[in-house]
């Protein structure tokens, strides 16, 4: 059976009319006359789409704020089978496109919005059966004590080559002094609250610009497939990371987003040093030196060690960044 033969056969069992289909990221696009849907494949489990199902319902009515929501089959299910016994879900979608990071006013509004969404996911009582959810992807607190073990394993294997390569000796370079924030980043965030005794709430898990589109009137925050219970910070590092690398650590740019999102939604003081320490983290040297212990070592890409040297050069805005965020830790 062919693709487009098993996503005709599931789309039957929805009742509306298919206008037309068109490929899209990893899935289907469909313009049918109940609006704009999204057909892809499912490897999940029943119980993991009522989980999303139930939190995003909780979500519909928040002004200004949309998300791709489940579509049930006739028979009320979640997710429909081919012959082949391939698994389809389908989602509301939406046309708009993705927020631009280099657009500062757009970026803000973003940020407004997942304010909004955190603000909205902290009412929704956490259930038992949704357990699942907590456990995935993982802490902070403790994906920085394991990158930091995984840093330490890539100097020791580096430091015992008697002939080391142009990128090996960029690292050696640079190392102590990423790793110097590595460790302080991890000691402070473990020492913000007592084990378990984190502020969770369930958080998106994956937020980026290609997850927020920008509609007329609404923003759309999409793709719940990591929702989970956590520490809605992470979310807002990560979108926030990806906004001031495009514009080079611009302080007017990152106290604009913090406002932005406390304005709507505002941060305690363990909270605010809990952002300091997640951008502390020097992330992509971390990502770099995995990607390199990881990899086939007797041939290391050329970009691998300009994104090192990049990482050098940009350190003097991104410590200027940092100061100013860990001044405004101290304002409460």
């Amino acid at each position: 059976m062919s693709i487009s033969d098993r996503y005709e056969e599931v789309l039957k069992q929805y009742g509306f009319q298919v206008k037309s289909v068109r490929k899209g990221r990893g899935a289907w696009i469909c313009e049918t006359d109940q609006g704009m849907k999204s057909l892809r494949e499912y490897q999940g489990t029943a119980k993991r789409l009522e989980f999303e199902d139930q939190v995003l319902e909780r979500l519909e009515g928040q002004e200004g704020l949309a998300a791709d929501r489940y579509v049930r089959n006739q028979e009320g299910n979640l997710f429909c089978a081919a012959q082949d016994g391939t698994r389809f879900v389908l989602k509301e979608w939406y046309g708009d496109r993705e927020c631009c990071l280099k657009d500062g006013k757009e970026v803000c509004r973003a940020i407004t919005s997942i304010a909004l969404l955190h603000k909205k996911l902290r009412e929704i009582p956490f259930h038992e059966e949704w357990v699942m959810g907590s456990t995935f992807p993982g802490l902070a607190i403790r994906d920085m004590e394991r990158h930091n073990r995984e840093l330490k394993r890539a100097r020791a294997y580096i430091r015992g080559k008697r002939k080391k390569s142009d990128f090996e000796l960029c690292v050696m370079k640079s190392f102590e002094a990423f790793f110097r924030q590595a460790k302080e980043a991890a000691e402070g965030i473990a020492g913000l609250w007592e084990p378990g005794k984190e502020p969770r709430f369930l958080c998106h898990g994956d937020l980026d610009h290609h997850h927020v589109l920008m509609g007329n009137g609404y923003v759309a925050v999409i793709e719940y497939n990591r929702l989970h219970l956590g520490l809605q910070t992470e979310d807002l590092y990560r979108f926030m990371r990806k906004a001031m690398e495009k514009h080079n650590w611009g302080l007017s740019l990152g106290m604009d987003m913090l406002e932005a999102y406390e304005n709507v939604l505002p941060l305690d003081q363990k909270e605010r040093q809990c952002l300091y320490f997640l951008f502390l983290y020097p992330e992509k040297y971390w990502k770099q030196i995995n990607y390199y212990f990881n990899a086939n070592k007797a041939w290391i890409p050329a970009r691998n060690m300009d994104k090192i040297i990049s990482l050098q050069e940009q350190e003097g805005v991104r410590q200027a960044f940092l100061q100013k965020l860990q001044g405004h830790c101290l304002l409460i």
